[in-house]
């Protein structure tokens, strides 16, 4: 059993120290892995299909034939597809026994290996808890290191969390070129990183693989083909029958082992010049390999044993390892680590023009879909934890129900692949993700709909004709006040809660249809409550009815359009539009904002906002070029219109400014649009805060990505602030290069960005991720949408030249406002933009009786407004609480769990970021949530929940800050009361 023996060393692997001579024995740790990508070029079914299959198959079998022989397993999607449907009984035995021995071994054991740059925080820790849930009532393992080694550039945030998920070492890869050589220079590949300014406690030790990263050196001086990599090259669609790929190594033999010998020897010490230690990781293996094992090993065995029978004249040793194996080994060296700051490595770079920056905006549609999925997944699961808690025996059935949040988990899951929502894979798999994102999110639209209605027996039938049922859901667990849109065929029509309260509702023609009209409504909803509101669809809409309820009928007011040639003078003729935060000037000489005042500061802060577009160059002869993954601009940015018109819609609800960009002066159809609702806080404290932006792009031209640029009058120095998935906010000072410096100062924004001065702060907040540059003084920079094609080989042969036609429509929230203002408002904005009110129109039968009254709302679960509920779930996993009792039970079938929830809260705030919101924050967890039930019993666990946090002993090493002991116990609480300090992320157990 892993948990048993994992830091055990096996048959006779002992450990040097760090402060060995120089002409020591070199201890090479061979890593046998293949890397196998969720998607990228070919569909998972191609891939299983193809080879992924048989690397499960083939492994099994060799591990078996040797107890030497190591392997290690990555990406969970291909492991499960194969446990579940491919698997014979035999394999299935045989694989438990080299698991219980430590011979195959999970690492990071998420369902993906997960990108770092575009991902979100709910989406990483879902996807790592979907694996972790998997293997540990699987086999009892819990993975105990990460394999993150060809994601684009690293995050800050992800060694938090796989240092909250119970991790003792952390591999990356992929970062600058530039950077990787100096850190190889100096000894700096291994470090002790903390990744948040905020929790010190949770450092983890950090391995940067060297120039030749996660695959083997696969140039031979003696051979045509690729080094040790025997089995050759896989085939699509189907492995060849004769077992003959393409590009399989020379085999060895008596007359070629010295030289392999040699040539694996050489790498080993030029590897070995780069680190502190006498251990060397080799990693064995690349994309795709180790589908015919058997022809792997029988090449290796032979090679290792002639380098170790001459091992005192090689001055090297080399033993099949897991990476278990050799960070212990690393460990014990004994060694002062430095300590890395919560800096990121972002951006990637591989040389001078080819920066990793364009995938932060390639397939704009797909990263919003995946955003949306991510949102609808986290409504559902709070309310049918609700619901089982409230109605165990209720209508809904239990397994159904679980059966559609897994099919939603898992496409969530699995698009997080770092070619997947980067948008760097081919067509048909971004249609693969796209469908099984999409099939799951209807299913889950099913439980929703189930989870509304069924329990209450509501009888949803109206007398009016005709009428319409709306049912809101608030997946947060805040009171929030927001405007809803409806769209409606009708332009009159009342709104009425579910105690026949008439609510304050606007009307006004569509933005996107002139069939179509959208209805707005304020909904006050407390925390994780849902609310019916019924649309009457009588009376003229703009006078009261006999009950009071009424809907003002907003109308436009248009202006012409202005062309961009026509800019001599401009500011002559300013319109305001204020509530009771701003005072926006529109321009009407160009059509385009002008100016806002932030009035409770009274600073005015002139704010002009278009589209621009850089072009790229499609031809590799005639310079570098854009694709999927690299952003590499043949110039600066141009305007990408000549001509704009706008139309102001005032409301009593909302003010609505739309504004359509013409690419040319005569175009019939725009090219570009900005709808601005600017919120009014008629009747209830709508937040005022948020102006609300919604973008249409596209289709672009060839070659051409075109950004949002909004220049100010900030003095920010160029130096922007954007976040790390979500979770923290990063400084992203604007850096001078010899070549490519508009996109080496490109930075990924998931959630958030924002520029400032002294005084004012401008912040945007986006519902899925973008690139965001400021590349002159004042000014930020998105960019949305991406088109391209070039004749590269290599893209070309593979499908990856990005031609998206597609329309993208992302939405941007902005604020402006003081520095002090901003901060307290920004994460709760990023949040509320995240889980926006679920929204679902019920159809309305003919006849019935009266929408029942005064019911009234379930009672609301309400945390301090610095803490989030990061998750509320039931996971379904049957294993044990307890490890040992887990662990006695593993072979013995148990129903699924449906009593325990799944609980997480995140503190909001970084440590000294607010004098009040900053501050720890003790809740009781009984009092909380006892909206939801009576909470019997509260145990804390691990991040992805396998560990019980009192039990979790992680690794400790020595910092030239700190030396540590060998072991740091974690300690959890079964209490009740819980403190979260700041950026903390508590996870609990907890039945009701």
């Amino acid at each position: 059993m892993k948990v048993l023996v994992v830091f055990v060393y096996l048959f006779g692997f002992c450990c040097s120290s760090g402060q060995a001579a120089k002409n020591a024995t070199i201890q090479t740790f061979v890593i046998p892995h293949s890397h196998m990508d969720v998607g990228w070029v070919y569909t998972v079914q191609e891939s299983m299909h193809a080879y992924a299959a048989n690397v499960y198959n083939s492994v099994t079998e060799e591990l078996s034939k040797d107890k030497g022989r190591r392997f290690i397993s990555v990406e969970q999607e291909f492991f499960r597809l194969w446990w579940d449907h491919v698997a014979s009984d035999w394999h299935k035995k045989q694989l438990r026994q080299l698991v219980k021995e430590g011979r195959l071994e999970f690492v990071i054991g998420g369902q993906v290996m997960h990108d770092e740059a575009v991902t979100d925080l709910n989406d990483d820790i879902l996807q790592m808890t979907e694996g972790h849930g998997f293997l540990y009532q699987t086999f009892g393992v819990r993975p105990r290191f990460s394999w993150h080694v060809d994601p684009f550039g690293a995050s800050a945030t992800t060694p938090v969390l796989f240092a909250l998920a119970g991790f003792d070492a952390h591999v990356v890869s992929r970062i600058d070129y530039d950077l990787k050589d100096a850190m190889q220079k100096n000894k700096n590949l291994q470090f002790v990183w903390s990744g948040s300014p905020s929790l010190k406690q949770q450092q983890i030790f950090t391995h940067v693989m060297d120039q030749f990263s996660y695959c083997t050196p696969s140039q031979l001086p003696f051979s045509n083909s690729s080094g040790f990599y025997w089995n050759g090259v896989a085939l699509f669609p189907d492995p060849p029958k004769d077992g003959v790929y393409p590009n399989m190594s020379l085999p060895v033999t008596k007359e070629t082992v010295h030289a392999y010998a040699q040539t694996m020897v050489d790498n080993i010490k030029q590897r070995a010049a780069w680190f502190r230690t006498n251990h060397v990781l080799w990693p064995w293996g690349c994309d795709k390999q180790f589908y015919n094992s058997s022809v792997q090993f029988r090449n290796m065995d032979p090679l290792m044993n002639y380098i170790n029978q001459n091992s005192a004249e090689l001055g090297v040793t080399v033993q099949y390892a897991t990476l278990s194996q050799y960070f212990q080994a690393v460990h014990q060296s004994d060694l002062l680590w430095d300590v890395r700051g919560n800096q990121d490595f972002l951006p990637y770079s591989t040389e001078s023009y080819q920066a990793w920056t364009g995938f932060y905006a390639s397939r704009n549609v797909l990263k919003g879909v995946a955003r949306r999925a991510s949102s609808q997944l986290h409504a559902a699961e709070t309310l049918f934890a609700r619901y089982r808690i409230s109605f165990p025996d209720g209508p809904v059935a239990k397994d159904w129900a679980l059966d559609k949040l897994k099919a939603l988990r898992w496409a969530v899951s699995e698009v997080q692949h770092h070619d997947g929502i980067t948008g760097t894979e081919s067509p048909k798999v971004a249609e693969m993700y796209m469908d099984h994102l999409t099939q799951a999110m209807m299913g889950v639209d099913e439980l929703l709909a189930a989870l509304f209605l069924l329990p209450h027996n509501l009888d949803i039938h109206s007398r009016v004709k005709p009428a319409q049922h709306v049912i809101v859901y608030n997946p947060l667990a805040w009171n929030v006040t927001s405007i809803i849109n409806v769209t409606v065929a009708i332009a009159m029509a009342t709104v009425y809660d579910d105690d026949g309260q008439p609510v304050p509702s606007q009307i006004q023609r569509s933005a996107q249809s002139n069939l179509t009209f959208d209805l707005f409504m304020v909904a006050e909803l407390g925390g994780l409550q849902h609310r019916k509101y019924v649309i009457k669809f009588t009376g003229k809409a703009g006078s009261a009815t006999a009950d009071g309820g009424w809907t003002y009928e907003a109308e436009g007011v248009r202006f012409d359009r202005r062309r961009t040639r026509d800019r001599t003078r401009t500011g002559r003729r300013l319109l305001p539009v204020l509530n009771e935060c701003y005072k926006i000037m529109l321009d009407q000489d160009t059509n385009l904002l002008h100016s806002i005042t932030y009035l409770p500061d009274k600073r005015r802060v002139r704010i002009t906002q278009d589209f621009w577009q850089y072009h790229a160059n499609g031809d590799v002869k005639a310079g570098p070029i854009s694709d999927n993954y690299m952003f590499s601009p043949n110039g600066s940015a141009v305007k990408a219109y000549e001509a704009v018109e706008m139309e102001i819609i005032p409301g009593k609800i909302i003010t609505e400014i739309r504004q359509y960009f013409y690419r040319s002066e005569g175009d019939k159809d725009y090219a570009y649009s900005i709808i601005t609702r600017v919120p009014e806080c008629y009747g209830s404290r709508v937040g005022c805060h948020r102006l609300e932006q919604t973008y249409s792009v596209g289709p672009l031209d060839v070659n051409t990505e075109v950004v949002l640029r909004t220049r100010t009058s900030l003095t920010n120095n160029r130096t922007l602030y954007s976040d790390d998935n979500g979770y923290q906010m990063m400084k992203r000072p604007f850096r001078t290069f010899r070549n490519n410096t508009v996109a080496r100062n490109y930075f990924p924004m998931v959630r958030a960005a924002f520029i400032q001065d002294d005084l004012s702060r401008l912040v945007v907040v986006s519902d899925r991720a973008h690139g965001v540059s400021s590349q002159s003084n004042g000014q930020l920079e998105v960019m949305l949408h991406r088109r391209l094609w070039n004749n590269l080989p290599w893209n070309l042969g593979y499908n990856l030249t990005l031609n998206d036609s597609s329309v993208a429509t992302p939405t941007l929230w902005m604020m402006l406002g003081s520095v002090e203002t901003a901060s307290r408002l920004h994460h709760r904005e990023a949040v509320e933009m995240q889980h926006r009110p679920v929204v679902m129109a019920i159809d309305q039968p003919l006849g019935g009786p009266e929408l029942p009254r005064g019911a009234g709302p379930v009672p609301s679960v309400v945390l301090p407004p610095n803490l989030h509920l990061l998750s509320l779930s039931i996971p379904g996993w049957n294993y044990s609480s307890d490890h040992e009792r887990h662990l006695r039970r593993l072979d013995a079938g148990r129903p699924v769990n449906y009593n325990r929830v799944l609980l997480r809260i995140l503190h909001l705030f970084e440590d000294g970021e607010d004098p009040e919101l900053s501050k720890p924050v003790t809740i009781d967890m009984k009092e909380v949530l006892r909206g939801f039930g009576e909470v019997t019993s509260v145990e804390e666990r691990s991040l992805t929940g396998t560990w019980a946090l009192d039990r979790l002993q992680r690794w400790t090493w020595n910092t030239t800050q700190t030396r540590t002991g060998e072991r740091c116990r974690t300690r959890g609480t079964r209490t009740f009361s819980v403190t979260v300090w700041p950026k903390q992320i508590r996870t609990f157990f907890v039945h009701f």
